[in-house]
């Protein structure tokens, strides 16, 4: 069994999973730092607990990046059907994306601090989420079919210069503005 999975037999065990992955995630947005024994105390289970589902603070760090990343893909498909395409991208950017890279600083010092290679699917299923919105998008006309998602993900990166004290979501509304001016599509 790989490193964090977990048993499908044991719903508890899922539980506690969860539970730890979700206040390893505040944790480290608060603090930047994980402590298995204030995880623990706080996800309602024992040290050893924590450690057999994450032998080592990289493996918890990981984890936790993991689950963060796969939110953002998982919701894709539901923001498509519930939304126009271009709201999907505008909510998918604004409220999800950015919210992340906002509120996830201190998960990004651990990473750069901890565990020192990110797994390499993890920005390829972000660029085909990002895919799928600009597929979405250019089937309905609204932006040019010439664009390409590297070039978007590229416009993108100007996330990273968000404020995550100052007004970090009009920033990026009025980011989402810029590049939706240039992704429009000619008619």
């Amino acid at each position: 069994m790989p490193t964090g999975s977990v048993s499908p037999r044991r719903a508890d065990t899922r539980r506690n999973h969860e539970s730890i992955l979700v206040v390893a995630a505040e944790a480290l947005r608060r603090t930047g730092d994980v402590s298995y024994n204030g995880i623990a105390k706080l996800a309602g289970v024992g040290v050893g607990t924590v450690y057999r589902h994450f032998p080592t603070p990289e493996d918890l760090i990981l984890a936790v990046y993991q689950r963060e990343v796969n939110h953002l893909i998982d919701i894709v498909p539901t923001l498509l059907e519930r939304q126009s395409p271009d709201n999907a991208f505008r909510v998918w950017v604004i409220d999800h994306l950015a919210h992340y890279m906002m509120t996830k600083r201190g998960l990004m010092t651990a990473l750069r601090a901890g565990p020192g290679e990110l797994p390499t699917h993890t920005y390829k299923s972000l660029l085909d989420a990002l895919d799928t919105l600009r597929k979405a998008n250019v089937e309905a006309g609204l932006i040019r079919a010439d664009l390409t998602v590297e070039t978007l993900m590229r416009g993108l990166g100007g996330l990273m210069f968000l404020d995550p004290e100052g007004n970090w979501k009009a920033d990026t509304k009025a980011l989402v503005d810029l590049l939706w001016a240039g992704m429009r599509a000619q008619v």
